[in-house]
């Protein structure tokens, strides 16, 4: 089973789910002493979804980033964002305005998942092109999906087993 098989078989599950929430956050990212944006989506279970990488911080960028990340992973039920209003405008466009949440602390899911791809970038000491910096964040996205085994959620026996399954997974996509 190659990567684009587990990738599918995860999105076509979460597809029947009701309950689908996504929280989105963009997170300012410095290359060659220019800011840049990288769009954040992330599920309700923390698995994250899309990342996309831009120069502008504006509707067009959001709405670009909407569309790829519904049309790669379907339509959630809510979708939760900061108090940006290029995502209040670019909610309006697709007509999902009626979906959208936006709290104070309810935007805390994807905030934290920050906090792991800043400790990367730092080791790395930052990133110098765009397109390594694009091709960096899909790439962690998908090895930190696939060992994200929710270690606070289960006992001992079922995390052993869970890495096992994932480990030997991986080990077929590498090889």
């Amino acid at each position: 089973m190659c990567a684009g098989e587990v990738r599918q078989r995860r999105v076509s599950y979460m597809r029947g789910f009701r309950q689908w929430r996504w929280h989105l956050d963009e997170v300012f990212v410095q290359i060659n002493c220019q800011t840049h944006y990288l769009w954040r989506a992330v599920d309700h279970e923390g698995e994250l979804l899309e990342s996309y990488l831009t120069k502008t911080r504006d509707k067009k960028a959001a709405l670009a980033f909407m569309e790829k990340t519904l049309k790669r992973n379907g339509s959630p039920e809510r979708i939760t964002t900061d108090g940006l209003r290029s995502y209040q405008a670019a909610m309006r466009e697709l007509g999902n305005d009626d979906r959208q949440e936006i709290g104070q602390h309810a935007n805390n899911r994807v905030e934290n998942s920050h906090l792991p791809f800043r400790r990367q970038e730092r080791a790395m000491l930052r990133f110098r092109r765009m397109a390594s910096l694009q091709k960096f964040a899909s790439v962690r996205a998908n090895v930190h999906n696939h060992f994200n085994l929710e270690r606070h959620l289960v006992d001992r026996r079922i995390y052993k087993l869970r890495r096992s399954a994932a480990l030997a997974d991986w080990q077929n996509l590498v090889s």
